[in-house]
């Protein structure tokens, strides 16, 4: 299992290698400003989907990168 700071580190490099390091400082503001209740998010976050409903999306997401490769 990787330590917090390893996932922190490779985190900044996904953010600076998508966005560029301005971006990604930007983006880290963002997000520290924002009142984000992570509990309530997963709450409410599949409210409005079934099971058969997710998987569909999960194989056409699947189908999307096979044909992208």
């Amino acid at each position: 299992m990787r330590t917090d700071i390893d996932i922190r580190a490779e985190g900044m490099h996904a953010l600076v290698h998508a966005l560029g390091m301005v971006e990604a400082e930007r983006f880290i503001a963002l997000i520290n400003r924002e009142r984000f209740d992570y509990t309530e998010w997963r709450k409410n976050q599949w409210q409005d989907e079934t099971v058969k409903s997710l998987a569909d999306r999960a194989r056409t997401l699947r189908e999307i990168e096979k044909s992208a490769k």
